[in-house]
């Protein structure tokens, strides 16, 4: 009596478990993401080496770049003192992603170089700071955080 009513649970769950339905996801379909150049940012990465130390920082103006870094030289020897500007994502300025690409382009009529969050829209960003032909350009990913 036992073994019937296992083996007649078995066949209903079987036939239960059949046709049961899964959610069907398709891996290859692109989505695009439209970014325009309003949504692109310069930051500005600033150091300063000094005879007491070193020190730098990121400011989101070249004014405040250009102050902060003067403000730290009051005072001491300046040795050494570099702003470079980058390009990011209005969207992944204040962003905690677990990787970061750093990428570089070389066009006919310049260089350009930033940050993003994701390869796609670091290959958009490019695309969108460069004038004319892409000479170059290189795309670094960062381990995960």
């Amino acid at each position: 009596m036992k073994n019937s009513i296992l083996i007649i649970a078995t066949v209903v769950l079987s036939f239960l478990n059949l046709n049961a339905t899964t959610l069907k996801t398709n891996p290859n379909t692109a989505t695009s993401v439209d970014i325009t150049k309003d949504e692109i940012v310069q930051i500005f990465d600033w150091t300063v080496k000094t005879t007491t130390g070193e020190f730098a920082g990121t400011a989101s103006t070249l004014f405040d770049a250009k102050r902060i870094s003067n403000m730290l030289g009051q005072g001491t020897i300046v040795l050494e003192q570099k702003i470079t500007n980058y390009y990011v994502l209005k969207s992944e300025m204040h962003s905690k992603t677990n990787r970061a690409y750093f990428w570089e382009v070389k066009s006919e009529y310049g260089y350009a170089k930033g940050y993003s969050s994701n390869e796609f829209s670091a290959k958009k960003m490019m695309h969108l700071v460069v004038k004319g032909d892409i000479v170059s350009y290189k795309i670094i990913e960062s381990k995960n955080k």
